[in-house]
């Protein structure tokens, strides 16, 4: 049989073209390097798929996780999701990924996984289906983290239209949410900041939002400040007497618009013992805002300016 020679050169040509095809995002400190773009797309929770859907990823989605358990959706949701399958309603299982064989899990701990969990990138590994994890969520494994700020959304849509070759349309939209975010800030800058505490629902001891979690850069580009920003955590639990004790002046209460929804959470805050003492509450002052609004995503800058005009009465 005849041996084909290749020339040095062309391997070397061949090697060098195909690093230049190969993309490379940060995933929690970590490099995730894709050869090729994926194919087959399977996204968790309403606000990382409100980031894909954002970026017309539809024709590449092949199911999600997490919606119908937890949400009501909106009918713009549902006409964007037209008829891509919700895989498993809330957590999804190994077995549920694999069946629609992806490419990529856009997920994050605690947004679809859990450390230990039976879902994880290391488990997801062998069945050749890499994971991007949600920035924000990053903190449940590496505690030397930044404090959250607006680039929890930002570089998470350009992570995610860098590898999906969508790189124009991510920065276009990144580029429209920053100058929509520079003219709320700007129009908060010289007012005063009322203290600010979020409520995700009724509850033995309150679950909130700290210093790692996304609603803590949104409250203060609204022009507040968040009274639990010292805890070091994304989302976790604090006490009653701890936030009463700082006294709120506004309340951003989670609406899972089940019921009355973030009525009935003010409601609870008005017969709780401590709570009800507070200004926040004694003046009724609160805005509900939905789960994805609260969660890193494209609903996020509305929500902000929703906040800052409840917030500072009469701003435009």
């Amino acid at each position: 049989m005849k041996q084909t020679l290749w020339p040095v050169a062309l391997i070397i040509g061949l090697a060098t073209n195909a690093a230049a095809h190969e993309i490379t995002v940060d995933n929690c400190g970590e490099p995730l390097v894709f050869e090729n773009q994926p194919e087959r797309l399977v996204v968790h929770d309403m606000n990382m798929t409100d980031m894909a859907f954002a970026l017309g990823l539809q024709d590449k989605i092949v199911g999600l996780t997490g919606i119908t358990g937890w949400y009501k959706t909106s009918p713009e949701f549902d006409t964007l999701r037209g008829d891509i399958p919700e895989l498993a309603p809330k957590y999804p299982t190994v077995e549920n990924l694999v069946a629609v064989e992806p490419d990529l899990f856009f997920a994050g701990w605690y947004y679809g996984m859990k450390p230990g969990g039976d879902v994880t990138p290391d488990t997801l590994e062998p069945f050749g289906i890499k994971t991007m994890i949600l920035t924000e969520s990053c903190v449940h494994l590496d505690k030397d983290r930044p404090e959250a700020s607006m680039d929890l959304l930002f570089d998470d849509v350009l992570r995610l239209g860098k590898v999906m070759h969508v790189e124009d349309k991510a920065e276009e939209l990144v580029d429209g949410w920053k100058s929509e975010l520079s003219a709320i800030e700007a129009q908060t800058a010289d007012l005063p900041k009322p203290r600010v505490f979020l409520l995700d629902g009724p509850a033995d001891a309150p679950f909130t939002a700290g210093k790692f979690a996304i609603p803590d850069a949104m409250i203060a580009a609204a022009g507040g400040e968040n009274v639990t920003h010292d805890m070091g955590t994304s989302w976790g639990r604090s006490s009653w007497e701890a936030v009463a004790a700082s006294n709120p002046e506004f309340l951003v209460l989670l609406d899972y618009q089940t019921g009355n929804g973030a009525a009935d959470t003010f409601k609870f805050l008005q017969e709780h013992p401590v709570m009800s003492q507070t200004d926040a509450v004694k003046n009724e002052r609160w805005i509900g805002l939905r789960y994805e609004e609260l969660t890193p995503g494209p609903a996020n800058i509305e929500a902000i300016s929703k906040m800052a005009q409840a917030m500072h009465p009469g701003l435009n």
